[in-house]
């Protein structure tokens, strides 16, 4: 049976003009490989509602699960809850149990919980929160879309969270092989390589080191033998 598939909405303006660096793609690829959810595509995309919308909709649609990261915080431009319910349409507004979990967060640190606080408290109606032992403001899970923050320490703890929740399949396996020559004199035979071995997802590398140009062969897949077949065949053929 194959493995589930997933992809990635990684959201924010700062994200695309360079201002930040994002780093809960590589931690997320790296949790699902793990537990044998393929990640197949990772979108970066503005703080743009119609964008945000459509872009959950047909990824939604395409996939056994969806990632969000960013826009679900305090200020105006936190607009990702109400994209992905209007995605789903779904009524979203304060609910009372995201409310209940702030308000008891604000009055045990001595600080209001005001308006633009309150915010973090709007949730779709038919979702499930998502538990933020960081900073207590949940996500939300709303059908087959997992809604986080896009802070990386607080989207670390809401991965660990979700996933638990998540059925994986068979965890991905890699080994890879250097090899000192050029693409091009590799080419041919590593094709021929990749016809005998398709249940293998094969990728080749290049490097310049001090003058010398080769390539890293990476394969992938969920059987370690066929793994193992095809690592020495590469040594056999590029020996």
């Amino acid at each position: 049976m194959p493995n589930p598939i997933a992809a990635m909405i990684v959201i924010g303006d700062e994200i695309l003009s360079g201002r930040t660096r994002d780093a809960n793609m590589h931690y997320l690829a790296g949790q699902l490989t793990e537990m044998g959810v393929d990640l197949k595509e990772v979108r970066m995309i503005s703080d743009d509602a119609r964008i945000i919308t459509e872009t959950v909709s047909t990824l939604s649609a395409s996939y056994d699960h969806v990632f969000t990261s960013g826009g679900i915080g305090p200020t105006h431009d936190d607009i990702t809850a109400d994209c992905v319910a209007a995605a789903f349409d779904q009524h979203i507004d304060v609910r009372d149990d995201a409310r209940a979990l702030l308000a008891a967060h604000y009055e045990k640190t001595g600080r209001e919980l005001n308006a633009a606080r309150l915010r973090m408290a709007r949730i779709p109606d038919g979702a499930t929160l998502i538990d933020n032992p960081v900073s207590i403001a949940p996500g939300f899970t709303i059908e087959n879309v997992h809604v986080m923050a896009g802070v990386p320490s607080v989207f670390t703890a809401m991965v660990a969270s979700i996933l638990p929740t998540i059925t994986g399949g068979a965890p991905l396996l890699s080994a890879s092989l250097r090899i000192e020559r050029g693409e091009g004199d590799i080419a041919g035979p590593l094709a021929k390589l990749a016809e005998d071995f398709e249940d293998l997802s094969i990728g080749s590398y290049p490097f310049q080191d001090n003058g010398v140009y080769g390539a890293n062969i990476v394969a992938r897949g969920t059987d370690q033998s066929r793994i193992d077949a095809l690592m020495a065949e590469l040594k056999e053929v590029f020996a």
